[in-house]
């Protein structure tokens, strides 16, 4: 009998959820701990660069706000050990649309993070390329589209796009496959204007 896969827990945020994240160090330490695995708060300093007492208070934090919970398989005597309690995060429709000073702030600081995260995240593999096979060379893919659509078009694509990668999930190899890794994609859907035009309105040819 097939073994299923393991459900891949996702949190939405609140206004309330999303102050708790929105922290720089918090939202590194939750990221180290679902890149890298589980690890006590001076393991997260060391990879960090950061004090253990910081690792440790916003470890507490991310602890009150549901975001990261013990291992309990890990850790001996007063050794805490920390794992991410979901696999994902997504903010709903209703909190980016919130016009609370507050709320917004906090956003646009777990926003900001995430885009600073993501492009360290490529630096390191361009810098780090000649240390990998050609296939996984071949494999990867650093590329950008323009295209003309609406929102509805837009939101369309991003929905396609995420059940395209969910679904492979359940095929993720088993054991320790010799060739296997963590493969990390990206995905950003924004409109842009043409330099220099404020007008929202404004009609433009595209390349």
């Amino acid at each position: 009998m097939t073994e299923q896969p393991k459900p891949h827990k996702v949190r939405h945020l609140d206004a309330r959820t999303l102050r708790g994240l929105a922290h720089p160090l918090r939202m590194r330490l939750l990221s180290s701990l679902g890149l890298d695995g589980p690890a006590t708060a001076s393991q997260l300093a060391a990879r960090l660069g950061e004090s253990s007492g910081a690792t440790s208070y916003h470890l507490r934090q991310l602890a009150e706000y549901g975001f990261v919970e013990d291992d309990p398989d890990r850790g001996k005597g007063r050794e805490r050990w920390w794992r991410p309690a979901q696999q994902g995060i997504r903010t709903n429709a209703d909190l980016m649309r919130d016009q609370s000073p507050e709320v917004r702030g906090a956003l646009s600081t777990v926003l900001h993070e995430y885009a600073t995260q993501r492009a360290q995240e490529v630096s390191t593999w361009i810098a780090t390329r000649n240390e990998w096979s050609a296939d996984w060379a071949e494999a990867s893919s650093v590329s950008d589209f323009t295209l003309d659509l609406t929102p509805a078009q837009t939101f369309e694509l991003s929905r396609k796009v995420h059940e395209l990668i969910e679904s492979y999930r359940a095929l993720a190899p088993e054991g320790n496959t010799p060739d296997a890794a963590k493969v990390r994609i990206h995905s950003h859907f924004f409109p842009t204007r043409p330099a220099g035009d404020s007008d929202s309105d404004s009609d433009s040819d595209s390349d």
